[in-house]
């Protein structure tokens, strides 16, 4: 018997939409990175991109457990010499939940070219409007 192998032209692609209120910031990213990456298809292959879009909406009500709103750094270089950055998971929460969420799934992904495809999958908004009706997304429940 052969191996199945999924053709890039053969995959087809449906919408989800996940709504992130009272989820849990790692849980809720590494079911999104699982669709993202094709592996809820019984065709998925690991070098081929077979996943679906996903849309996150209301992500500035997402849940950091523990103390992690306090004690959690989002750590970054700048390229320079000395520049290491650190911003409280607390401030990236209130000025900018979507970053948040989208690094938490961006880290869950391949580090390479097809990573680099995949990520390019989500859209993340801070509220519950989004602007892909036309996609027609259907509602994932975590």
């Amino acid at each position: 018997m052969k191996s199945f192998l999924a053709k890039p032209q053969e995959i087809e692609r449906k919408w989800y939409i996940i709504d992130a209120e009272g989820k849990t910031l790692g849980r809720l990213a590494s079911e999104v990175a699982k669709i993202l990456r094709g592996k809820h298809k019984p065709i998925y292959t690991p070098h081929v991109d077979t996943g679906d879009h996903v849309i996150i909406i209301n992500a500035e009500k997402i849940v950091l457990t523990g103390k992690k709103l306090e004690q959690k750094y989002y750590r970054y270089h700048t390229g320079y010499p000395g520049g290491l950055r650190e911003v409280p998971y607390k401030k990236l929460m209130a000025e900018n939940p979507e970053k948040a969420v989208f690094l938490a799934v961006k880290g869950m992904l391949p580090k390479n070219r097809l990573g680099r495809k995949m990520i390019k999958k989500l859209r993340v908004y801070r509220g519950s409007e989004h602007n892909h009706q036309a996609q027609k997304p259907e509602v994932y429940e975590i």
